[in-house]
């Protein structure tokens, strides 16, 4: 399977809210878009302006197939938001190797930490996010 990732624009924002969308009620839950997701409304404005990133993952005709963003917080702080894969490449080791880049990104652009929420239903998220070294923080 021929994938890749490049950096995500403007006129990938629909093809990115389809895959996150789709994914959030694969697992009972629901988007918003008007907050929680408001970000991928302007994903150039939100995350490459800001000194984050924002990459997909795109198959051999371009189509997205997975998403990662690495949103500021601080200079040196960022948070992982909106790593997705569609079902047929989970499972495969594409999302260690998205992980993977969004962590060196992130270095590359200066952040020390890395911070990320998600829901408890995404276990398969979560134990590839533990693997990782990113421990739950107790609130």
């Amino acid at each position: 399977m021929a994938l890749h990732t490049r950096a995500a624009c403007n006129q990938d924002a629909e093809p990115i809210r389809q895959l996150v969308f789709s994914t959030l009620a694969e697992y009972g839950l629901e988007p918003d878009p008007s907050t929680t997701d408001a970000d991928l409304a302007d994903i150039e404005r939100h995350y490459q302006r800001s000194g984050g990133a924002f990459l997909v993952l795109v198959d051999e005709n371009d189509r997205v197939v997975g998403s990662a963003g690495l949103y500021p917080l601080t200079a040196t702080e960022c948070e992982l938001r909106k790593m997705y894969l569609e079902p047929g490449y989970r499972g495969q080791g594409w999302g260690s190797r998205l992980l993977e880049q969004m962590i060196r990104e992130a270095r590359a652009r200066g952040f020390c930490r890395i911070q990320l929420e998600t829901a408890s239903v995404l276990k398969a998220a979560i134990a590839l996010y533990q693997r990782y070294g990113f421990a739950p923080i107790q609130g």
